[in-house]
């Protein structure tokens, strides 16, 4: 097993997800699945040598299970986004201040950058996002108000921007100490 690597694979509201962490923070998430073994693919080769475990990130599954059932929550949690490259943790940085419930732009988000030209860039860098709903690549929409791409396709984008617009985002559920 890996030092330091735990995973967990549980149940939402919207169907199964996975997340992987270690002492550095967290590395990566699913989206839901329709099964355990979908989510365990969608984790990756490397949680075969992660030590499974759902009370090391037993906050963050009950925030996510909150998600999927319609309570606004934030994730404040420590990432440990040590492997991606500088231009893409500064993406990902910038998305993760987008409010809840709202959206931006990809050129919104090459503003936040200091680089307006790059919003192409910025969309790449969101298709390698390896924390979904944390890091909310899901808000950022095209200039003129089209969805623009996911990975996790548009329905899903489509289910997540409904869901959080739905609901008022006053008081986000945060779980933590």
């Amino acid at each position: 097993m890996k030092k330091g690597l735990y995973y967990a694979v549980f149940k939402t509201g919207a169907g199964w997800m996975g997340i992987l962490g270690s002492d550095r923070g967290l590395q990566r998430t699913t989206l839901p699945k329709p099964t355990q073994a979908a989510t365990r693919r969608s984790l990756g080769d490397i949680i075969t040598g992660a030590t499974p475990s759902a009370e090391y990130h037993r906050e963050i599954i009950k925030r996510f299970q909150d998600y999927f059932t319609g309570h606004p929550v934030s994730f404040p949690d420590r990432l440990d986004l040590s492997l991606a490259t500088d231009f893409r943790r500064r993406v990902w940085e910038a998305t993760r201040r987008i409010p809840y419930g709202e959206t931006r732009s990809y050129a919104w988000v090459a503003a936040q950058l200091q680089q307006p030209g790059a919003a192409r860039a910025v969309g790449q860098a969101l298709g390698k996002n390896p924390l979904p709903v944390i890091i909310p690549c899901h808000r950022v929409i095209t200039s003129n108000g089209c969805l623009g791409g996911f990975t996790g396709g548009l329905e899903m984008k489509r289910y997540l921007i409904s869901a959080e617009a739905s609901i008022p985002a006053r008081h986000p559920v945060s779980h933590r100490d």
